[in-house]
Parts: structure tokens; C-alpha cells; sequence
């Protein structure tokens, strides 16, 4: 790294965590274990998400699970969790992990958000995620279908009352109106918007075996196809809302991290991007931001932030 670049500051400090810099793990890739979240940390990644948790054992969906295709991928897992007391105990000695974790939750309804919060309450997490929709697990996330303001504020004022941590709220880009549900989420308490999940669901056929491939028919649409729906909500809410926004669908490259911070993320979630570029993606991303930061005159990421809207 040249003298220049070795000068540019990607440091973000996000709802008072500090991230070195501001690509992090989205949930439900690689976070399953404390030596898988310590391996992303080591190749680069300022921040860490465990995949979603619920208040009981899940097994989820049958396989095939995951399957990728010529604009991303298709993804019906099924929230396949140990539940709550299991990830107590594997996710302890957070502090070694040598990058803030973020613990996502999942319920069915609003009790099951605040016992799994308060179950992992102790565990030294530095942020709590709430993922408010899922295309391709029926009743897990909001109260009714695909979520009303009134939902997500009932779910995350009843969280915010159990803990101090900060609330990352997920929403789906599905809705119509997306700022309204998280400008209710920030009104409920939420310390910021995680924007977005999955869109869909999708289906993809196997016309030789005349079926859909997935296990579920269904999944998540993630990847590329995502990402230019993903931009415009980050967009839409960082105009509508006060509270930090974490960009997440389709980011592989540091271009893709400049567009949505452009957009006004204030951090940036890597999910698909483990499978298309390998692990290192993290550093990658961050050595192609740097690059471009130093290409075009900016010492600090912080000095783009939302800068699309000017």
C-alpha cells in the first residue's frame, strides 16, 4: 500500500461501535460459530453478524437451500438455528473475535423478540439485529404478511424496553412504502436501519427434472438483481429517517460500497459476496475503496456519506 493510501481513513463509528472500517458480515453467512466469525474478522471485516437466532431449535428447510444463478442467488434456508440456550454458549470471549458482533435475532412474534434479546443479553454482543420480514419462512418476522409500522413499532419498543444495546432494524424491500416502516422503527426506539433483506421470494425451475430446485420452491432473491432495488431504499430512508442506515444487497466490489454509502449508508453489508469472491472479500472491498477514495480526492469514507444527494 503507497504512502497516499496508507493516509485514508475508512474508520465509521456507528451507533457509538467502533468499526474499522465499514464492511460487515450480513447474517445467515459464516456466522455460525465463534472460529467463523473470528476467520472473517481476520480477513477484514470491521463488523460481524451471527446467523439468526430464535427462541427454539430450528432445522430449517430441506435441502437444496442455496442455489446461485446468472444474476445472484436464490436462498431459502429456513432460519436453521440451534436456538438461544445453544447460541449462549457458543458465542462467549466476543472480545476475541477482534471485531464488534452483532447478534440477530428471529421470533414470530413480539414475546420471542424480547426472550431471545434478553437470552443473549449477557453474551457481550455489541448490537442486537432485528430482521422484521423473510420471503421464504411464513410467520418469522413482522405480525401480519409483509409488515405495518404498527408491527414494527409494537416488536421493537418492546425490545428497546429489555435492552441498552443498540437495535439494528432489517426490513424487507418488499413493502411499498419502506420509509414508513422505518421511520416507525426509529420512532420505537431502533438505533438504525438495516436496509434491506432479501426480495422475492423467487422460484427457479429445473426443466429437465420439471421441478423448482430449491427444497422450499421458494427463496430470497440476493446478489446482483438485488443490489439496484437495495440502493434506491437505502436512499429513500436515509432521507426519511435520523438514525444511521447499514446498506446490505448485492455488494461484492468497493465500487458497489461507494454507490450505496453514496446513497447515505453509513456501513455497508457483505452477504453474497463471501460466495462470489471468497472470504477476503472484506479486504478487497476495502483496498478497492481506498483506491477510489485516493482517485478521487477524499481522505475519509465519512466525507461520502449521502453525498448522492447533494
Amino acid at each position: 500500500m503507497n504512502g497516499k493510501m496508507a493516509g485514508i481513513s475508512l474508520s465509521v463509528n456507528l451507533c457509538n461501535i467502533r468499526l474499522s472500517n465499514p464492511t460487515v458480515l450480513a447474517s445467515g453467512i459464516l456466522g455460525t460459530t465463534r472460529a467463523l466469525l473470528k476467520r472473517v474478522a481476520d480477513n477484514g471485516a470491521g463488523a460481524v453478524t451471527i446467523k439468526s437466532v430464535s427462541k427454539e431449535q430450528r432445522e430449517g428447510h430441506k435441502n437444496p437451500t442455496v442455489i446461485t444463478y446468472e444474476a445472484g442467488m436464490l436462498n431459502a434456508v429456513g432460519y436453521s438455528n440451534p436456538g438461544v440456550d445453544a447460541a449462549r454458549s457458543e458465542f462467549y470471549n466476543l472480545e476475541d473475535i477482534g471485531a464488534p458482533v452483532i447478534a440477530s435475532i428471529i421470533g414470530t412474534c413480539t414475546d420471542d423478540f424480547v426472550e431471545v434479546a434478553e437470552g443473549l443479553s449477557e453474551s457481550g454482543f455489541s448490537a442486537i439485529e432485528i430482521p422484521l420480514s423473510c420471503p421464504h419462512t411464513p410467520g418469522f418476522g413482522l405480525l401480519s404478511g409483509q409488515g405495518t409500522p404498527e408491527a414494527t413499532y409494537e416488536i421493537i419498543s418492546a425490545v428497546r424496553r429489555k435492552t441498552n444495546l443498540p437495535i439494528f432494524v432489517k426490513i424487507s424491500p418488499n413493502v411499498p412504502e419502506i420509509t414508513t416502516i422505518a421511520k416507525a422503527a426509529e420512532d420505537a426506539g431502533a438505533s438504525a436501519i438495516t436496509a434491506v433483506n432479501s426480495m422475492g421470494p423467487g422460484m427457479i425451475i429445473n426443466i429437465e427434472s420439471k421441478k423448482p430446485v430449491l427444497g422450499f420452491k421458494v427463496g430470497g432473491v440476493t446478489g446482483d438483481a438485488l443490489r439496484p432495488i437495495a440502493v434506491r431504499c437505502v436512499y429513500d430512508i436515509y432521507k426519511a429517517i435520523k438514525i444511521p442506515v447499514i446498506g446490505v444487497g448485492g455488494i461484492s466490489t468497493g465500487r458497489h460500497a461507494i454507490e450505496m454509502i453514496m446513497a447515505g449508508a453509513a456501513a455497508i453489508g457483505i452477504g453474497t459476496g463471501v460466495y462470489t469472491r471468497g472470504i477476503d472479500v472484506f479486504s478487497k472491498v476495502c483496498a478497492e475503496m481506498k483506491q477510489w477514495l485516493m482517485e478521487n480526492g477524499y481522505n475519509n469514507i465519512n466525507d461520502i456519506v449521502g453525498i448522492a444527494h447533494d
